[in-house]
């Protein structure tokens, strides 16, 4: 299992490289399969990171920051059941 800060140096370059591709493959599995979505307001650009692999279904959450320009973000105001894209249950490595 990979460590919270191996998955927060993924997380660094795929902040840094949105819409993607991503650039590192997952820490845990080793797929190139890491997904990063923002939740957040569209208009001040703050809001929660989700990133996780969808290969192995393990991530990360990184709550109150800024949204990169590009970033795919699903929009806080829309309940969430509708919000897209979806996001899976993954499980938050701690």
């Amino acid at each position: 299992m990979a460590t919270y800060d191996e998955w927060l140096d993924a997380y660094s370059a795929a902040y840094d490289a949105p819409p993607g591709p991503l650039p590192d493959a997952c820490p845990n599995c080793g797929h190139h399969s890491l997904r990063l979505v923002f939740t957040g307001d569209l208009d001040r650009l703050i809001g929660y990171a989700h990133f996780w692999c969808d290969n192995c279904l393990n991530g990360i959450g990184i709550s109150r920051t800024t949204i990169p320009d590009d970033a795919v973000v699903q929009d806080i105001h829309v309940p969430r059941e509708a919000r897209e894209p979806k996001i899976p249950n993954y499980t938050l490595v701690q």
